[in-house]
């Protein structure tokens, strides 16, 4: 009886130990989920702030600018738009601009006019026919994915370096390339490194997760990411998606 009640009493202990195991196991993951949604939050509260901190670092110098003003409004009212997409994400709804066939020479000219205020300046390179060829994407999640790769190679390349922003088609695919002459990568950092999540070399500048979410969303669309980089020479990051006539345009 004894033998009996001491193999009952361990087969409830092990049973106990197991269910208060799953329960850390279960708010473990929890936690480890919030902080991947604070992290992914706050990287792009992180350059929606940064936008506004040049608007404003530039406003005393060409406040009188008719121009500057206009810049200015378009800028806040981009914003805006990026941070109710992402209170809309965070609700768990579709963001405003659902996708859509998007004329991706427009689009990237309007990222670049975004980006140009910090050097060095990204320049666009277009072969694209005139009016023809676009993708189906979400414009505002596509021109923040973009953007991310443009500031990326803007803070990787030193002021007199270049930043160029080349669009082409071929074999169906709409390739969107941006290319600078910054400090570059190793084949090491690139393959184990550059998109994994919460890994950033910038420090408590960086969240870790941009290259991530870029990559993350053109994979949803059906294309791919490449990158091919030199330490101290530059790197080239390419983004490929499936092309679409622009005479489907919504």
């Amino acid at each position: 009886d004894r033998d009996l009640l001491q193999m009952v009493g361990r087969h409830v202990a092990i049973q106990i130990a197991q269910h208060q195991a799953d329960v850390r196991l279960a708010r473990s993951r929890q936690f480890e989920t919030y902080n991947r949604l604070t992290a992914f939050m706050m990287h792009d509260l992180k350059n929606s702030a940064a936008q506004l901190q040049l608007l404003v670092a530039n406003a005393d110098k060409h406040k009188h600018n008719p121009e500057f003003i206009d810049d200015a409004i378009s800028t806040i009212a981009n914003t805006a738009d990026r941070i109710n997409n992402l209170i809309a994400q965070l609700r768990g709804e579709e963001p405003a601009g659902a996708v859509r066939t998007l004329d991706v020479e427009a689009l990237v000219g309007r990222v670049i006019a975004r980006c140009s205020a910090a050097p060095p300046a990204p320049v666009l390179e277009s072969s694209l026919p005139k009016g023809w060829w676009g993708v189906r994407a979400n414009p505002e999640r596509l021109a923040s994915s973009i953007e991310n790769v443009v500031r990326n190679a803007q803070e990787a390349t030193p002021p007199d370096g270049s930043v160029t922003v080349r669009l082409a088609v071929q074999q169906g695919e709409m390739i969107i390339e941006v290319a600078d002459t910054g400090c570059g990568m190793d084949a090491r950092f690139v393959r184990e490194r550059l998109f994994k999540p919460f890994d950033s070399t910038k420090g408590s500048r960086g969240m870790g997760v941009g290259a991530y979410q870029v990559r993350e969303y053109v994979r949803s669309l059906g294309g791919e990411v490449e990158v091919q980089s030199t330490p101290g020479q530059g790197t080239v990051f390419s983004i490929r998606l499936p092309a679409c006539p622009l005479t489907n345009q919504d």
